[in-house]
């Protein structure tokens, strides 16, 4: 305890530092209330609120479907449950790419309702005037370039990106006109481990890998990849620290048994009244028990 109590709020400039020293920063896809507690706890710097949490916590079958509302309120959640990490928003499908008005309004929305400090937004170059009139308006975003979930008919699917000469510069070229926006940070998801490593020498801001190897500056995970908790689809590049499905089986069977064996709720579960009153309310309802 003593420890979480002397930690420092994570914030852009401890993270420009961290990339100065060479110290990996650690970014996690959260979105709920317990789960953000825990990150707190153990450190994670960047707590991001990802749309992909519309897949795993509501059912949606891509995040384009995933609406503003439901972002807001896992947004809400994190909020609550978080104290240090540095709390970002993955603005959702055309939540900012419609007008520089559109843009700003609700990531405006997105810190005061829903206690956000940091965007995240995908897409490329296109989108960085967008993105500008966010960072403008006084809200820091991270840039989002590569596999980019909104895109995918125009990418051609999950499929990693930056393999040829030709669009590993165009993914360059993304990246350079975020920085120009004003990001404070890039996330290259699925992207070749040589164009994250470039961009992480050349660029002057921090350079987060999803699935893009580990000489970024950081590296980012969908936080229920870590524990196999969407079993529709586990990405090549997450990690599975442990499995909680075969848990989670077991507790919900044997809770399902012993329900059915009348087992539980036992004693120790369960409120008795003393006999003085047991007495009295058998008497005043005519129990013959």
């Amino acid at each position: 305890m003593a420890e979480a109590a002397a930690r420092k709020k994570v914030s852009i400039p401890m993270l420009n530092e961290k990339k100065k020293k060479g110290e990996p920063i650690v970014q996690l896809a959260v979105y709920d209330y317990e789960t953000a507690i825990i990150a707190d706890r153990v450190g994670i710097d960047i707590l991001c609120v990802s749309d992909t949490g519309g897949m795993v916590l509501f059912g949606h079958e891509s995040t384009t479907s995933v609406s503003f509302e439901e972002v807001m309120f896992m947004a809400q959640a994190v909020k609550r449950g978080s104290q240090y990490g540095l709390r970002m928003v993955d603005m959702p499908y055309m939540s900012f790419h419609l007008s520089t008005q559109q843009a700003v309004d609700n990531a405006a929305k997105y810190v005061s309702q829903g206690g956000a400090e940091v965007m995240k937004c995908e897409g490329n170059q296109h989108h960085a005037k967008y993105i500008e009139a966010i960072v403008k308006a006084g809200i820091p975003v991270q840039g989002h370039i590569g596999i980019c979930p909104m895109r995918m008919p125009q990418l051609g699917g999950f499929a990693a990106q930056g393999k040829t000469a030709d669009r590993a510069k165009e993914l360059v070229d993304d990246a350079l006109a975020f920085v120009d926006a004003g990001c404070f940070s890039i996330m290259t998801e699925v992207v070749t481990s040589e164009v994250s490593e470039f961009l992480t020498q050349t660029l002057p801001v921090p350079v987060i890998s999803l699935g893009s190897g580990n000489t970024s500056d950081g590296v980012h995970i969908i936080g229920s990849d870590l524990f196999h908790l969407y079993e529709k689809h586990t990405p090549r590049h997450s990690k599975i620290y442990c499995d909680l499905v075969p848990i989670i089986e077991k507790g919900l069977s044997d809770y399902r048994d012993e329900v059915k064996q009348r087992v539980y709720p036992g004693k120790e579960h369960t409120v008795f009244m003393k006999e003085d009153e047991l007495k009295r309310f058998k008497e005043r309802v005519g129990w013959k028990k």
